[in-house]
This record gives C-alpha cells, structure tokens and sequence, in this order.
C-alpha cells in the first residue's frame, strides 16, 4: 500500500489538484500492480518562500509549479516497474493536469510490511490483504 505526498503550488486549482491525484493512482495501478481501492495521497501547498529549487539541474527547465511527488511503499519493486511508474506519472499529469513533464519530481522511499499499520493499530504484518469493504 503506497502512501503519497504531493506537493503543489497554492496556486494550483481544486480541479487541477484532483487530475493530478489520479493521475499518480492511475500510475500506480496500472504500472506496479497496485489495488485500485489503496489511494492515499495527502496534497500539501507551498508558495516561493517556503520551496527553493533549482529550475535547470540535470537539464530541466521547471517552472513556478513542479509538483513534487514522494511515494512511500513496500520494499520489492524492480527498477522496470519504477520506470514505468515514473513515465506513467509525468504522461498522466502533462495529459490530464497540465502539468510540464520537467516540473514532475519523483522520489520513492521502501520499507517492509512492519513498518506498517494501516487502521486499527493492527501491525500489517498480521493483516491478509484484502479489498477494502464500504460499512
């Protein structure tokens, strides 16, 4: 179960936040595997003063708006799934948000199931996955 963090610039519309949100699961389902009912992305805003980067390392040309995308999921992925992850994401967002493939930045931490708990307080470890179930 990945759990995302994106970052957007305060700018960015409620309707332009929304495309980017399923533009990253979309990814996700499609690229890695993952189930369609795991979306778990908290947006966050920033504005020039709290975010500096730089708008040309490694060749980019970024604008005012990256969004910056930071994906949190279980150790295992190959290095094939993540670059398709990352394509998949730029594609989505260019085509369904507007949004530059230069101003798309991706970073991915892995852990393992013990570093979770997803409701509860139950260690995932000892949760069989399943869809989840409207109450």
């Amino acid at each position: 179960m990945p759990f995302i963090r994106t970052a957007v610039h305060k700018s960015t519309s409620a309707t332009q936040r929304e495309a980017i949100v399923n533009g990253i699961h979309r990814a996700l389902v499609e690229s890695i595997g993952m189930p369609q009912d795991e979306l778990f992305n908290l947006i966050t805003d920033y504005d020039a003063a709290q975010f500096h980067y730089s708008r040309t390392f490694n060749g980019m040309a970024r604008s005012d708006h990256m969004v910056l995308i930071e994906i949190t999921l279980r150790r295992g992925r190959s290095d094939a799934m993540k670059r398709d992850l990352y394509a998949g994401i730029a594609r989505n967002l260019e085509k369904n948000a507007g949004v530059a493939p230069d101003d798309v930045f991706i970073f991915m931490h892995e852990n393992d199931y013990s570093d979770w708990s997803v409701g509860g307080g139950k260690f995932a470890m000892a949760i069989v996955q399943q869809p989840g179930q409207n109450r």
